[in-house]
């Protein structure tokens, strides 16, 4: 497919039109979808995140379904999963909290075969989607810890989670087809952007084998908050921060030696 070709010429000025950044790209693939082209351009040119339109977005590697209204996996988070990675045992047992459509629970999956893990989000719609990507694990549906089986209280060596982490006040400020085509709550991280991020760490030693690892996706500028609030949870901090794009990891470790 090439400039001279008048269907894909006319698709790229449209979005083009619409404020697309990167229109080339996405013309060609709302050309290759199949379906009707006027329907899909019309969705985008609405605004309608480019993955929700398809229904799919690639996910270091991995095509992960997107239904409408499910927050899209951004492409940084992979780093998130690269890191859980690190520490998750061949055969351990992973936990996914606010997995949305599944995206770093399907990667570790896939990585991990022989791993155990459970993916949990509080929204109906993102745990059906969640169940389209993760046939071989197990989706739950509530409140971050609570939907998890009490058996595994102790037993888990990974518990990773992207939290939304965009303080309340600059939401606003946040891309149309974010705000206006992903559920606020999965944007909205409270008044310093760390509200799921503490409650994860205050009840994540609970779950953690000893030695096990939180892993959060935050901000570069938050690092000195969220360290503060693992280690006020008694897990022992650290981070990873991409400094291409800033993207960073925060990273709990349990205790070897449980206190008594």
């Amino acid at each position: 497919m090439t400039s001279n070709d008048p269907a894909y010429a006319a698709t790229v000025a449209a979005l083009r039109a619409a404020g697309c950044v990167f229109a080339e790209d996405e013309a060609g693939l709302v050309l290759a979808d199949g379906r009707d082209l006027d329907d899909l351009l019309a969705r985008r040119i609405a605004g309608e995140p480019l993955e929700q339109v398809l229904g799919w977005t690639d996910f270091g590697g991995l095509r992960i379904i997107v239904h409408p209204g499910v927050f899209v996996p951004r492409q940084r988070t992979v780093m998130l999963a690269e890191q859980a990675l690190r520490f998750l045992p061949p055969e351990g047992v992973a936990v996914d909290l606010c997995c949305g459509a599944g995206a770093v629970a399907a990667w570790l999956s896939d990585r991990a075969p022989n791993a155990t893990i459970y993916a949990a989000d509080i929204d109906p719609v993102a745990v059906r989607c969640a169940h389209v990507n993760l046939g071989g694990c197990t989706v739950l549906c509530g409140d971050l810890f609570a939907p998890l089986p009490d058996a595994l209280r102790g037993r888990v060596d990974v518990i990773v989670a992207n939290t939304p982490y965009v303080p309340s006040d600059q939401v606003a400020f946040l891309p149309p087809e974010a705000r206006e085509h992903e559920p606020r709550h999965t944007l909205d991280g409270g008044p310093d952007g760390l509200a799921l991020l503490r409650r994860i760490a205050a009840e994540a030693p609970d779950w953690l084998r000893r030695g096990g690892h939180v892993l959060n996706e935050i901000s570069a500028s938050q690092v000195p908050a969220a360290r503060d609030a693992f280690g006020d949870a008694g897990l022992v901090p650290s981070y990873r921060t991409n400094e291409d794009d800033g993207t960073t990891v925060m990273i709990g470790q349990a205790p070897v030696v449980r206190s008594s």
